[in-house]
């Protein structure tokens, strides 16, 4: 635990009083290392220093000659690896969209304050600093080639795992997500961050997603046999809807099973503009015709979602979780999460709220009757043997008061 007096803070600020009164606040918890510079250039000055480099930065936004967003930029060139919390009189939007830049250039921003400042929230955002994990060795990230995947397909090494979906209102576990791993013999568990994008690429996706989706309907299989009643989904990329054959796979592999088309769910993702939408547009609603069920993915993230919901007869709307967690106190987040509520709900869609982190994020769904819940709050992705036993414990929470604690 390193001591608060020997944490390096800069407090950046164009007006004399207001670095007074921050420099107070701070000294208050604690923190006696803090350096006070008026102007972007003095402050730069002592972060290319490394004796005064700071570990803690605390940032106006509106400043002449160097406002706060260019200071950033600036960080960046200077591979800045401290945090931030950002301060400002601006609106609540433009403070949010200010974080998010900083979060896009891979700086710790532990989070924003108005002015005037309360010292009850500055002492909240100090608490949440910790000595930055870039200042160790970085691991450098694997980057897989074309021909690994293609092997990794060919020869059995892609697991299944499974993500729980639950009812909101019963907290009846109503199916699940399938979510593919790369069980790599020399890497070990591979996350599809690593090797779906080259996947997409290389025009080896829709071999990927066959292999996903037999592996899953099988597993299907085995849950409906041992009672479980789950729906099963898979996703499937545009690549996959561009070949007519893909509809014969889909209820060819369903009936050899013989699971009921209705508890599949094929989730439609669009990571890329789509060209010709006449075929893809034929199988998705023939599928719908033979009773699969399709859900529109990441709502609000793709590139024509709301001509994919005018075109495309889904039954189930997924609300991407950059919009759920932690709509239950950001205003802009708020609005996005009820306004896409609201739309499946006119549609006649069952809506899904990704990205449930917290007890916060799962009252905001029960207070605004969503239909189902999925996220790291209700549990992360599974093997599919342990699926039964995380049930068990699930049912115990339900009982406990999760759902009755609000109403």
């Amino acid at each position: 635990m390193i001591e608060r007096s020997m944490v390096k803070i800069l407090v950046l600020d164009d007006e004399s009083f207001m670095l007074k009164l921050l420099a107070r606040m701070v000294a208050n918890q604690g923190f006696t290392s803090v350096t006070l510079c008026e102007s972007g250039r003095a402050a730069l000055d002592r972060i290319d220093d490394v004796d005064t480099r700071p570990n803690l930065i605390l940032l106006d936004l509106n400043m002449p000659e160097m406002d706060g967003i260019e200071f950033v930029r600036h960080l960046v060139e200077r591979s800045y690896t401290g945090s931030l919390i950002l301060i400002s009189g601006e609106d609540e939007r433009m403070l949010q969209t200010v974080e998010k830049l900083v979060q896009a250039h891979k700086i710790t921003v532990l989070g924003h304050i108005h002015k005037p400042v309360k010292p009850e929230a500055l002492s909240a955002l100090l608490e949440k600093w910790a000595p930055s994990p870039l200042d160790s060795p970085r691991v450098t990230q694997k980057i897989y080639g074309a021909d690994e995947i293609r092997t990794a397909i060919n020869n059995g090494e892609l697991v299944n795992y499974y993500q729980p979906k639950v009812m909101v209102t019963t907290g009846r576990v109503a199916g699940v997500e399938t979510l593919v791993r790369w069980r790599h013999p020399v890497h070990g568990i591979v996350p599809p961050d690593q090797f779906i994008g080259v996947a997409e690429a290389n025009g080896l996706i829709d071999s990927l997603t066959r292999v996903v989706l037999a592996s899953a309907l099988a597993q299907a299989k085995v849950w409906q046999e041992a009672g479980l009643a789950l729906r099963v989904a898979v996703n499937v990329s545009m690549d996959s809807l561009t070949s007519l054959d893909f509809l014969d796979f889909v209820t060819g592999l369903t009936a050899k099973i013989g699971i009921p088309p209705q508890e599949i769910v094929l989730e439609v993702t669009e990571s890329q503009l789509m060209g010709d939408a006449r075929i893809p547009l034929e199988i998705l609603t023939r599928l719908r015709l033979k009773r699969f069920r399709l859900s529109i993915d990441d709502f609000g993230t793709g590139h024509s979602s709301l001509a994919q919901l005018r075109d495309i007869p889904f039954d189930e709307l997924k609300i991407d979780q950059g919009f759920v967690h932690r709509a239950w106190t950001v205003e802009t987040l708020r609005a996005m999460y009820d306004a896409s509520l609201a739309l499946a709900r006119q549609l006649g869609m069952e809506v899904v709220a990704e990205g449930v982190e917290d007890r916060d994020d799962w009252d905001l769904l029960l207070r605004t009757g969503c239909d189902l819940a999925q996220g790291a709050f209700i549990s992360r992705p599974m093997l599919a043997e342990d699926l039964p036993s995380w049930m068990e414990g699930w049912q115990k929470r339900v009982r406990n008061g999760l759902i009755d604690d609000i109403k």
